[in-house]
């Protein structure tokens, strides 16, 4: 068979297929799919450098469907070349259990990079898989040895490219010259409420000219095999601009509804996918009908991927011969495995030691540990002498003609696109070697909450170290002073949330969110001292909760008052108080981080939160949350207000002696009333 009929042959199996995934479902999105298939073929079968049966290796070149809605069209794809994805799965497709999901999802199916689905995320996960290639390049590559050499391609349609986050995203990657990166753009007119001229009538090629992009355009996207080859290959041999190519399609080819939102989210019907059966040379009356010819050609292709992963590993074993220092380096990295000792270099602190700023006491950590986790990569939007991540010998990650720093460097200025810096992050954290932090005030991860759901979903380790935690930030006010954040992150499965009270927790947190390989982590820092606490330890604090200690004598506390982050000391203050003035006997509990101590025995968490004993909470945030853990949480259930933060604390009733007077109503309640058992786990 011809080459040109084998590619035609090889498009009509993927659009007819994926409709027939979403005709089984009764539910799914076709258009895309069948109107992408040209150019997605001809990326997989002239392009992209792959092995299928080792989905992992680390210089493959990357694929992202940014418009994971069309995942038919990948999981028909990754089908044909031979991953882990049966015909039975693509029969499968959006039913409970599946290797087939809805979007797809880097958990669930091999040979997926990214979650995808929320538009725009894909094409900025893009960029931080480009971002994190040219940096593993420049610190290992040498000449005659390139290890690190991948390019990274992404199909993003017209909803991607009207998401901020992309926008955010992809600004950032003209910057950095992300030479390594191609797009091609699904241009096909529609989306859901109809034409894009209701709404979205820009020249997207010149925007993106002026982000600093190589631009083409592919006019018959449906047709023209050889104008999609040339156009890739134009953008693959330009080094120093990411390529955009705009590809003008026809949404849902060959279908009755084609080039209507008819056909985007919908199956085709029986009667319309019989026809374009019939259209493409099919059987109507037959489904998931792929020819022997189509399997065979993709299997070439699959063949070629798993070729020039063997000359890799004959080139790596001679890179280890001429390097072997850099070569035990690059596959330590690579496995996933911390420097041995690295938690060493994490600093403690005893009461002695001066009252600091948690935000300060993390800039220790990373000047503590930067040198020795290599891997650690990231930085700021636009905050970096407030939030204080950037550690002393640092190098911008910049290219070498701007002369602002280097590939090699590992501080990301992400200027103001909190967005764009969290699903970039989620790209560094996908390609593997590297261990990405992004940072703003806490308040902004909101502006990211959509990327940084997705880090917990995607199980990446992506540290969110978010500054100025609370109305203790003082005069900027309410616009700034997270009240419900916390709560939000903590809503959030598969997270992290740290409030850290004192040095010894902020290294906690940083040793918990490092060793934890498959879960993001956010660490919310204060920007007003806090003393060095008595009782605290790191070991203590990776519990989650702890006791930290007790005030007063007797056989039995007659109140728990829990803290977080810059309230524990307030606890103490608190606690002292009753003791002295009132007789009783206090504990207090540091509670660092709710998911660790959800994690703990039942038994460890009733030593701490003792049953039978009344209890309060304290945390300048929203009480939301809290009933699970005491009996009467105190915090702020409005927004915040202007003014300096002492003054604050004491508006809002969070000082010793308001809090006393509330605990000493909470006993008294509890005088004449049984004391309900809290954090039951039935």
């Amino acid at each position: 068979m011809s080459t040109a009929n084998i590619d035609q042959q090889s498009i009509n199996t993927i659009r007819v297929v994926s409709a027939d995934m979403v005709q089984a479902a009764n539910s799914g999105h076709p258009g895309a799919p069948m109107g992408c298939a040209p150019m997605a073929h001809v990326l997989f079968t002239r392009f992209i450098n792959a092995n299928p049966k080792n989905s992992k290796w680390i210089n493959r070149d990357r694929f992202v469907l940014s418009n994971g809605h069309g995942c038919a069209l990948q999981y028909v794809l990754l089908h044909l070349m031979g991953y882990k994805l049966s015909l039975d799965d693509l029969k499968n497709f959006r039913q409970m259990g599946a290797k087939t999901p809805g979007h797809p999802e880097n958990t669930h199916t091999d040979g997926i990079e990214v979650t995808t689905g929320p538009l725009g995320q894909g094409i900025s996960n893009a960029v931080g898989l480009a971002i994190a290639e040219r940096h593993l390049a420049a610190t290992f590559n040498k000449p005659e040895f390139p290890v690190i050499d991948n390019m990274v391609y992404s199909i993003a349609g017209d909803g991607c490219l009207q998401e901020g986050v992309a926008s955010e995203a992809c600004s950032l990657a003209g910057h950095l010259q992300l030479g390594n990166l191609v797009v091609l753009y699904d241009s096909n007119g529609i989306q859901i409420d109809g034409s894009t001229k209701l709404g979205f009538t820009e020249d997207v090629l010149q925007r993106y000219e002026a982000y600093g992009w190589h631009t083409q355009h592919v006019a018959d996207g449906d047709n023209d095999l050889a104008g999609l080859t040339r156009a890739i290959e134009i953008a693959k041999a330009e080094k120093t601009r990411p390529s955009i190519i705009k590809v003008e399609t026809t949404i849902g080819f060959g279908a009755a509804k084609a080039g209507t939102a008819g056909v985007h989210g919908a199956p085709l019907g029986a009667q319309s996918l019989g026809d374009v059966k019939a259209l493409f040379g099919f059987s109507p009356q037959e489904s998931f009908v792929v020819s022997d010819d189509v399997y065979k050609f993709y299997a070439e292709r699959a063949a070629k991927g798993a070729e020039l992963e063997k000359q890799w590993e004959q080139m790596l074993a001679k890179y280890k011969e001429a390097y072997p220092e850099l070569h035990k380096e690059f596959v330590r990295r690579v496995e996933g495995r911390l420097p041995e000792g690295w938690e060493k270099a994490l600093p403690t602190y005893t009461p002695a030691d001066k009252p600091e700023a948690t935000r300060k006491l993390s800039e220790h950590v990373f000047n503590a540990i930067a040198n020795k986790l290599p891997e650690l990569i990231g930085g700021s939007a636009d905050l970096t002498g407030s939030n204080l991540t950037r550690w002393k010998d640092a190098v911008d990650f910049q290219p070498e003609t701007t002369q602002l720093g280097t590939y090699a460097g590992r501080y990301l200025r992400f200027g103001v696109r909190e967005h764009g810096m969290a699903a970039i992050c989620n790209g560094i954290a996908a390609y593997g070697g590297n261990i990405p932090f992004a940072s703003t005030f806490l308040n902004f991860i909101s502006y990211a909450a959509g990327a940084s759901r997705l880090s917990a979903l995607s199980h990446l380790r992506v540290l969110y170290i978010m500054t100025h935690d609370s109305i203790g930030l003082g005069e900027d006010g309410p616009t700034h002073q997270p009240i419900e954040t916390m709560a939000m992150l903590r809503a959030t499965p598969n997270y992290l949330n740290f409030r850290p009270a004192d040095g010894n927790e902020v290294s906690a947190a940083y040793y918990s969110a490092i060793v934890h390989g498959d879960r993001p982590s956010v660490l919310s820092l204060t920007r007003q001292n806090l003393p060095q606490l008595e009782g605290s330890s790191v070991e203590k604090a990776l519990k989650g909760g702890y006791a930290l200690a007790t005030y007063g004598s007797g056989a039995k506390p007659d109140l728990l008052i829990v803290g977080t982050g810059s309230e524990t000391s307030i606890a103490v203050d608190t606690a002292k108080l009753l003791a002295d003035k009132e007789g009783l006997v206090v504990n207090v509990v540091s509670m660092p981080c709710l998911e660790l101590f959800d994690a703990q025995s039942d038994e460890y968490r009733h030593s701490v939160l003792l049953p039978g004993v009344p209890s309060i909470s304290v945390e300048a945030l929203t009480t939301f949350g809290w009933h699970k853990y005491v009996h009467h949480p105190i915090g702020i259930d409005t927004f915040g207000a202007s003014g300096p933060y002492k003054e604050l604390y004491e508006h809002f009733g969070l000082t010793p002696e308001i809090i006393a007077q509330k605990a000493l109503k909470v006993i008294k309640y509890y005088k004449s009333n049984p004391v309900p058992t809290l954090d039951l786990e039935l």
